[in-house]
């Protein structure tokens, strides 16, 4: 039998070295204790810097949380990067836009990484309130490619009280207090989603 093809998810920032390359060692590293093999976390930049290392600041907050920053190279996001897609979680509402330019076909799976967090929790509780928590999908390629679909109907709650909450600063060339910055506008967005995926993801 043939494994199931893994769900793929696309984190995406301007360099490719300080932010998306957190967001995807984290995801990865979280989502195979969930289930092995079933995800495939990856990365680009808008603008990136190729073949670069993690700054050594970023790499410093992945392998805090448990992930590896080993054998990492920074890439160019392309349409063909694009295309094998699931989600694509970026760190502003800018490169959700230059994603779209690249793949408008992609419009209802790209959020930004905080956004779809937030979505999320509002999916919870919606379905939580009626009773509908219970109803697993039947695999995780199931309930993770459908999930676009589900988190339109609650956006409307999820809204950002602030559009500076959407958003996941850039450290680049500039100081520790800046990490600190990111990590703590990162972290709980990627805890949020490794929590469902921990409480939802069927294995």
């Amino acid at each position: 039998m043939e494994s199931p093809t893994p769900v793929r998810i696309l984190t995406v920032c301007t360099g490719n070295i300080c932010r998306s390359p957190v967001a995807e060692r984290l995801l990865q590293a979280g989502l195979d204790q969930v289930l092995p093999g079933g995800f495939e976390v990856r990365s680009a930049g808008t603008r990136a810097m190729v073949g670069s290392p993690i700054q050594p600041l970023s790499a410093e907050i992945v392998n805090m949380y448990g992930g590896t920053d080993k054998g990492f190279a920074a890439r160019q996001l392309t349409p063909k990067i694009l295309r094998d897609t699931d989600i694509v979680l970026t760190m502003t509402s800018k490169h959700r836009g230059e994603v779209l330019q690249l793949d408008a076909s992609l419009l209802k799976r790209t959020f930004t990484i905080r956004e779809f967090a937030r979505m999320l929790e509002a999916l919870e509780e919606r379905d939580s309130a009626a009773g509908e928590a219970s109803k697993k999908a039947p695999d995780a390629g199931t309930l993770w490619r459908g999930l676009p679909a589900r988190l339109a109907s609650v956006r409307h709650l999820a809204l950002a009280a602030d559009s500076a909450d959407n958003e996941v600063i850039d450290p680049y060339k500039r100081g520790p207090e800046v990490y600190r910055q990111m990590e703590d506008e990162l972290a709980p967005a990627i805890l949020t989603i490794l929590r469902y995926a921990r409480l939802n993801t069927p294995t």
